[in-house]
């Protein structure tokens, strides 16, 4: 199947003419990283401050809030940076795996197994996709049951996805129990501050990226890569996502940097119906779409 058994964890850009960039920075793969991953550290260190020298509980709340749904969004790119790895050191990689773990919930090579090595090759097949919106009975699951199904099951199966390819398994385990006794290390700090600043972040993240595929993928049922994903082209969607709005772009080559999908799209769309474009879930489909 197209490209997608290809290093599946760090994946460059691949296609037509046009597709892949030069590298031009000494850490990143690709500048259009560098601006992203800045804002995301940024919030990563502001959230260690907060962590560390905040106790009234009043702010860690409002803190909470505030930062959300921009965490909720950075799961995204958390996807992105397990299909096309951002830095050119290994090092580089796990340190923001770290990061994205405690911003999102999902840990180094959790989406490599689940999804580059699991769902992107199975999605045709209903039978075997690892993030499936089948029933046993061929019947269409709905959002709820497809979400708390999938949460519920999600690291299972990428630990069993894993005895097949151990390179992975070995990081996905190894970044794994560093993250869980760095969470612990937290909590037993305080308690209060690790739950409302990563804990309740980490499994809203976590649960909100299960239903995002859904949204996706969900009734498609077909044997066609252009015809299995639904497209979203509402322009701050995709700002806020990495692109992700391109998803057939992005099954028909997931080795395609986010940056790059536009592109590839344009190659493509002519392959897509028209009715695999849809408007993406509120609140986003209230900001202006161009």
């Amino acid at each position: 199947m197209q490209d997608v058994k290809k290093k599946a964890g760090d994946q460059g850009s691949v296609g037509k003419k046009g597709i892949t960039e030069k590298h031009q920075s000494r850490l990143f793969r690709y500048q259009a990283d560098i601006f992203p991953i800045s804002l995301f550290s940024l919030l990563f260190l502001l959230d260690l401050t907060v962590f560390f020298l905040v106790e009234s509980p009043l702010f860690i709340v409002i803190w909470f809030a505030l930062c959300l749904m921009p965490k909720v969004a950075i799961c995204s790119w958390n996807h992105h940076h397990q299909h096309v790895h951002t830095f050119r050191k290994p090092f580089l990689n796990r340190l923001l795996e770290l990061i994205y773990t405690f911003q999102t919930g999902i840990t180094t090579n959790a989406w490599v197994l689940h999804h580059n090595l699991g769902h992107h090759i199975h999605y045709l097949d209903q039978t075997k996709d690892e993030s499936g919106w089948k029933r046993r009975d061929g019947s269409k699951m709905g959002e709820f049951e497809y979400t708390v199904r999938l949460a519920l099951s999600g690291y299972i199966t990428a630990f069993q996805v894993g005895r097949k390819h151990p390179k992975y398994q070995k990081g996905f385990l190894t970044m794994g129990v560093l993250s869980l006794v760095l969470l612990a290390g937290a909590l037993a700090y305080n308690w209060f501050n690790a739950l409302f600043i990563f804990v309740f972040p980490m499994i809203i993240g976590y649960v909100a990226t299960c239903w995002h595929t859904y949204f996706h993928h969900a009734g498609l049922d077909t044997d066609d890569h252009y015809e299995a994903s639904y497209n979203i082209m509402h322009k701050w969607y995709n700002i806020i996502t990495g692109n992700l709005g391109y998803h057939t772009a992005h099954h028909v080559k997931q080795g395609v940097h986010w940056s790059k999908l536009p592109e590839f799209h344009e190659q493509i769309a002519h392959k897509i119906p028209p009715e695999l474009y849809r408007e993406p879930a509120a609140p986003v489909r209230w900001l202006p779409a161009a």
